[in-house]
C-alpha cells in the first residue's frame, strides 16, 4: 500500500492518552484541585497541543483525556487534595461539551457511544485517570469513578509510589515499597475489572507490571509507553514485560514523548514508528497502538499536536504497514480492548 492511498482508506485515529492542562500542585505542595478554565479546547490557534478543532483537522477521532494527579505524600491531606484533584478533572471534562463544544465534540462511556460520536463526525472524549493516588486505601471510589464519570482506565501509578504499587520512576525515597502491587492493590485491580476500568501499567514497576497481569481478569495495557530495547528508559517496557502482554490479550500504545522513543530526547515520528514495528514483529500487530501524551510533555517531530495526527497513518504506511494492519494500530486494537472490559461487567452483573 502507498501513501496517495491513505486518503480513501477510512482509519479509527484513537489517542490514548492526553492530558488537560491544569496547575499542578499548591503552594502546600497538594495537588492543585481549582479549576482551570477550559475554553480553548474549543480553539485552534492556541499553545495547548490537543484541542478539538486541531483533532478534526488531524482526523484524530477518539482523544482519552486523562485526569491526572501527580503523586505526594500518603497522609490524609495528601489523599484528600488527590480526591478533590481528580473529580475536579473529570467535571472540567464533563463541562466542556455542553460549554464551549456543543455539536464537535462528545463525552464517551461505553464503545457503541464512541462509535456512533465518529460516525456522525463528532470527536468522541473518552475520560481516564492518571495515578491511583487520589484512591487513598478505599477501593470502592473505582465504582465511583466508574459510575460518576464513566472512567475507562487508570494508571496504578505515576512517578513515586502510593498505597497501591511500586512506580517505575522514585524521585526520592527507597526503590521499591511492596515489591510490586500491595495487598490493597490487588484488590482495586479486582473492581477495576468489576466496573470496567482498564488496568494501565504505564508509569509502574517492572514488578508491578508483571504482578498485574496475573492479577487482572481483563487484559492490561499501557496507555502511553515505548520499548526499553530501543531505548532504556525505566518507563519502557522490556522484551519479558512485553511477551507477558501478548501471553495475556494486551496492548501497549507507543507514546510520542521524546525521552521514551530515544535516549537523551529528540524523538521522531520516524523513530516512533520504529517501536510501533518493533512491537508489531516481536508479539504481533494486535497488542500496539498509538498515543501521544499531549499536554502532559508529548510531541515530536512529525507529530507536533493534534493537527498532525493523520502524519502517524501516513508513516506507517511508508513503512509497509498493509490496511487492515494501520486501523488495527491506529484504533480498532483499543476498541477491542475496551469491549472486553464492558463484556467484563455483563458477566459480573448476571
Amino acid at each position: 500500500m502507498n501513501k496517495e492511498s491513505l486518503p480513501h482508506m477510512p482509519i479509527l485515529m484513537i489517542d490514548s492518552h492526553i492530558d488537560i492542562p491544569w496547575n499542578e500542585k499548591t503552594a502546600a505542595g497538594l495537588p492543585c484541585w481549582h479549576k482551570r478554565d477550559q475554553a480553548d479546547v474549543a480553539m485552534r490557534d492556541v499553545e495547548r497541543r490537543f484541542t478539538v478543532p486541531k483533532a478534526q483537522a488531524g482526523g484524530m477521532g477518539v482523544a482519552c483525556l486523562a485526569a491526572y494527579t501527580p503523586q505526594a505524600g500518603l497522609d490524609d491531606a495528601g489523599h484528600e487534595a488527590a480526591w478533590q484533584r481528580a473529580r475536579a478533572m473529570l467535571e472540567a471534562m464533563e463541562e466542556m461539551v455542553p460549554l464551549h463544544l456543543s455539536g464537535q465534540a462528545v463525552l464517551c462511556r461505553r464503545v457503541p457511544d464512541i462509535r456512533r460520536a465518529t460516525e456522525a463526525g463528532q470527536v468522541a472524549l473518552v475520560p481516564v485517570m492518571e495515578n491511583g493516588y487520589p484512591l487513598a486505601d478505599d477501593p470502592a471510589r473505582i465504582g465511583y469513578l466508574a459510575r460518576r464519570h464513566g472512567v475507562r482506565y487508570m494508571t496504578l501509578t505515576h512517578n513515586g509510589h502510593n498505597l497501591l504499587a511500586d512506580s517505575a520512576v522514585v524521585r526520592q525515597g527507597p526503590a521499591e515499597v511492596h515489591g510490586g502491587l500491595s495487598a490493597l492493590g490487588r484488590e482495586v485491580i479486582g473492581e477495576m475489572n468489576r466496573h470496567g476500568v482498564l488496568v494501565d501499567v504505564s508509569h509502574a514497576s517492572r514488578k508491578t507490571m508483571m504482578q498485574a497481569v496475573d492479577a487482572s481478569s481483563v487484559p492490561v495495557f499501557a496507555s502511553h509507553s515505548c520499548v526499553r530495547a530501543l531505548c532504556d528508559h525505566p518507563r519502557n517496557l522490556d522484551d519479558g514485560q512485553l511477551d507477558a502482554l501478548k501471553a495475556s490479550g494486551g496492548l501497549i500504545q507507543i507514546t510520542a514523548m521524546g525521552p521514551f522513543l530515544r535516549r537523551g530526547g529528540g524523538g521522531t515520528l520516524k523513530d516512533f514508528v520504529e517501536h510501533v514495528l518493533y512491537v508489531a514483529r516481536r508479539i504481533g500487530v494486535e497488542h500496539v497502538g498509538i498515543s501521544s501524551d499531549f499536554d502532559g510533555g508529548g510531541g515530536i517531530e512529525g507529530w507536533q499536536d493534534a493537527s498532525e495526527t493523520h502524519h502517524v497513518s501516513e508513516a506507517l504506511a511508508v513503512a509497509g504497514l498493509d490496511a487492515g494492519e494501520i486501523r488495527a494500530i491506529c484504533g480498532e486494537n483499543m476498541l477491542r480492548l475496551l469491549q472486553r472490559a464492558e463484556d467484563k461487567i455483563s458477566k459480573c452483573q448476571t
